[in-house]
């Protein structure tokens, strides 16, 4: 039996082996969840089990499936495909070595421009204004561009919220300008803040205990003018996938 959670343990469940390998979905709707692109493994009905649903909360994107992710700290966990005896879970949601590895990528053709699906990221385009939004449309915000570097965050805390990792980039949380707000932030044990829209659990922003604000590269529309710069945390990254872009990779946060 293998175990996954949110961040805040508001919700847990169980999945008995085997796993399908780990899909990576670069689609819009995964990618303004995630805050990056989202990456899960499946299982049969039977063979998954929620321990503690407390926090869980769905959200109809489309009607071919339902998206669930925790209402108390924003955590991406679950794809429920409409008329499937399966379900599709995070994989950095899981606990420990899973024994997995990404088999394929979906959609990579609407990736966002700051990275590339595999192997190292494009060039940076042009964007004078950036434009984003959650998967609702219940937060709508644009700041001044271009996006810059990219960080790309493979921590546990990171991992569990998104499902994956995590990309965000560094600005002033003065520049945006909301044109919608709808936000729940999670206070973590160390006083940092992650925002997250509370109805359909997307990835908004981090700010860091010391006031330092970035903004989760996923939720911005192409272009983007960011790249991807550094890996950090990567000696907390999961096991089912490699690094191949050939960027510079950080043990912790330097």
């Amino acid at each position: 039996m293998m175990r996954g959670s949110c961040l805040c343990g508001g919700v847990v469940f169980d999945v008995r082996p085997p796993l399908r390998d780990v899909v990576a979905c670069h689609c819009t709707q995964c990618r303004k969840q995630s805050g990056h692109y989202w990456a899960a493994t499946s299982v049969p009905h039977n063979h998954f089990h929620l321990v503690e649903d407390r926090g869980l909360a769905w959200y109809r994107a489309s009607p071919e499936a339902q998206r669930g992710f925790c209402r108390d700290c924003g955590a991406f966990l679950l794809w429920q495909p409409e008329g499937e005896a399966r379900i599709s879970l995070a994989a950095g949601a899981l606990d420990g070595p899973t024994g997995l590895h990404i088999e394929s990528h979906w959609f990579g053709e609407v990736a966002g421009d700051y990275y590339s699906p595999e192997g190292p990221p494009a060039a940076p385009t042009l964007a004078e204004t950036l434009h984003g939004s959650c998967l609702c449309g219940a937060n709508r915000f644009s700041l001044p561009g271009p996006m810059g570097a990219v960080w790309s965050c493979h921590c546990s805390q990171c991992r569990k919220l998104s499902g994956h990792y995590a990309a965000s980039f560094d600005t002033e949380e003065e520049a945006m300008d909301w044109q919608a707000r709808h936000v729940a932030e999670h206070i973590t044990d160390g006083g940092s803040a992650r925002g997250f829209c509370p109805d359909c659990g997307s990835s908004l922003y981090f700010r860091a205990s010391d006031g330092s604000f970035s903004v989760e590269a996923g939720v911005i529309d192409n272009p983007t003018g960011g790249q991807i710069s550094q890996h950090i945390f990567v000696a907390d990254k999961g096991d089912y996938y490699t690094l191949d872009d050939g960027l510079p990779q950080a043990v912790g946060r330097d």
